[in-house]
């Protein structure tokens, strides 16, 4: 069998600090080197997640130990960089485990079973383990490729998609295997998606990589960590359900049983084209200590005294940008209308090591977040959820002004979206017809979301660089609304001049409830409601709108008029 052990082979592909293209390297050199770059390079999201989780962190924890105390993690980044001593135990774990990270090895196949068959023999393209490539029952009945045509992976592009099969693979029938008791006629059922695709993953990301590696440590007792796989006896075509017995367990959970079938082509190079892939261990539960997930507090299902809230993780919405729902992930413990929310375990530590002044104020955190949308019973992949926002360390704090303005700010754009939406709805009833149902269609909220979009990054992007001032956070506040409430009339004015003739002189509908009592709908009435609602949504805006209508024109804003509003008609 070809040698290609990961701890040398140049498969990773880290950024440098200074710019240009990634450099290629295998993972000793990596880690060893973190300091020098700013990240990763990968050719899917969500291959990020699964290479830091199933390689990086473990190696990392494995060989120097979790930080046990707040203390110990600040110092860990105060370093900037491995020490000498700490590089030096990297290479000595790396060596002595160096035999379970060759990919190829004939016995123990690194995150792979030996042997792993069918009864009949059978293989499957390597396209089964790539979520972009259609296969099997996924490919589209007009599609440019079958599974009759051959995906050759090189090496590198192979353990990327083995590492995210064990993080992210669908659920439902996985081929039955020799040596796999539970399958029958040549199937195994009821499996479900791997670990990360029940997660709303959070990654919070730092200046470098040695940065990001520490900031996604949590502060834990060694006798917390358990094993990673390479150090757990080889696995076998036999799975169990079962729970991780550690953080080391869960970050190497192995939820497929796999083995890549390497081959040369004409040129002579290593290639991937066909794989086994069957069940793997199933997770019984997601751990309350899971560090990479916010969490979702719901009402039990049988509502008695002795039934608790569940805690459950959160997911990603499909669709929404991550500052969306920054509520939940800047929330210790916080409630709104849709329920409670718990931040990660990991955004929790970094706002206490900002406290405790082992982090700067201005320090440029990144959380880059990502989910997997699956379909038929989550045996498809319908979309990939990915997003990076600038997160001020400030916001983290419960009762921060970055905090409560970021949060403030986040409001205020879903707000200006609904009195849109209302504006649409309101116009849309002057002419006789309904509203856009919410489920239907797109109304014109989202395309208003989309532009306000980044002018959030931007503000997300100025309170971390202000660094808690609060003359800076307050200048930020009042150009946000200056600019948001012009973005917003650039989208209702759109919508005025596209009202037809008949929007002006309006309609005239029954009340519900109120017999005999009527409410017209015009042009005129919903611009004047619009109006109002965005004043009310941006007050620093309406304040300076009206502070320019008394000195142009020396009349009064609408709002400040009595004599102005709504009125019911008979």
């Amino acid at each position: 069998m070809p040698v290609y052990n990961l701890a040398d082979e140049p498969w990773l592909a880290p950024r440098l600090l200074d710019g240009g293209p990634p450099v290629h390297l295998g993972i000793a050199e990596t880690l060893t080197r973190a300091d020098e770059f700013d990240g990763l390079s990968v050719d899917f999201a969500t291959q990020l997640p699964a290479v830091l989780r199933q390689v990086l962190l473990p190696v990392v924890v494995a060989a120097l130990g979790a930080p046990e105390t707040a203390a110990a993690q600040g110092e860990r980044l105060a370093r900037g960089g491995f020490t000498v001593r700490e590089k030096e135990r990297l290479l000595a774990y790396l060596a002595e485990h160096r035999a379970r990270f060759d990919l190829f090895d004939e016995a123990v196949p690194f995150a792979q079973v030996a042997g792993l068959r069918t009864a009949k023999g059978e293989t499957k393209g390597a396209a089964v383990l790539v979520a972009t490539a259609a296969s099997g029952n996924n490919v589209p009945l007009f599609a440019s490729r079958s599974d009759a045509d051959r995906l050759d992976l090189t090496p590198a592009q192979a353990v990327h998609w083995l590492l995210h099969t064990h993080c992210w693979d669908t659920a439902a029938i996985k081929t039955g295997v020799v040596g796999d008791d539970r399958a029958k006629a040549g199937k195994t059922t009821g499996n479900p998606t791997g670990p990360l695709g029940q997660l709303g993953v959070i990654v919070p990301m730092g200046r470098t990589l040695y940065e990001t590696l520490q900031l996604n440590i949590p502060v834990t007792a060694g006798a917390n960590l358990g094993k990673p796989q390479w150090e757990r006896p080889p696995g076998t075509p036999a799975w169990e359900q079962r729970s991780a017995t550690g953080l080391l367990d869960l970050w190497t959970w192995q939820a497929r049983r796999v083995r890549l079938i390497p081959h040369q082509d004409d040129g002579g190079a290593l290639k991937v084209a066909r794989v086994v892939i069957s069940a793997g261990d199933r997770l019984s539960t997601t751990p309350e200590w899971e560090p990479h997930t916010a969490w979702t507090f719901t009402a039990p299902a049988k509502k008695t005294p002795n039934h608790a809230p569940e805690r459950r993780p959160r997911r990603h919405p499909q669709g929404k940008a991550v500052w969306r729902g920054l509520d939940a992930l800047l929330a210790p413990v916080r409630q709104n209308d849709e329920g409670v929310f718990e931040t990660s375990v990991l955004l929790d530590r970094i706002g206490a090591l900002q406290e405790d002044a082992q982090l700067p104020a201005d320090y440029p955190l990144r959380v880059e977040t990502f989910g997997m949308v699956y379909g038929t019973q989550s045996s498809v992949v319908e979309d990939v959820v990915h997003d990076t926002i600038p997160l001020p360390v400030l916001a983290l704090h419960q009762d921060s002004g970055t905090r409560l303005f970021l949060l403030d700010v986040a409001e205020q754009a879903e707000r200006l979206a609904r009195a849109l939406n209302d504006l649409s709805a309101d116009l849309r009833r002057a002419i006789g017809a309904d509203p856009i149902p919410w489920d239907k269609g797109q109304r014109p909220g989202e395309p208003l979301l989309h532009v306000l979009d980044r002018l959030v990054r931007r503000m997300l992007a100025g309170a971390r660089a202000a660094g808690g001032d609060e003359e800076l956070l307050e200048r930020g506040r009042f150009a946000w609304e200056e600019a948001a409430a012009r973005r917003t009339w650039e989208q209702a004015d759109a919508l005025l001049a596209a009202a037809p003739a008949g929007a002006f002189t309006g309609r005239a509908v029954s009340q519900t409830g109120k017999q005999g009592k009527t409410h017209t709908f015009s042009l005129g009435r919903a611009a004047d409601k619009f109006r109002r609602e965005v004043h009310d949504i941006l007050p620093r805006h309406a304040h300076t709108a009206r502070a320019t209508a008394r000195d142009r024109f020396g009349v009064l804003d609408d709002a400040e008029n009595p004599s102005s509003g709504d009125h019911v008609d008979d």
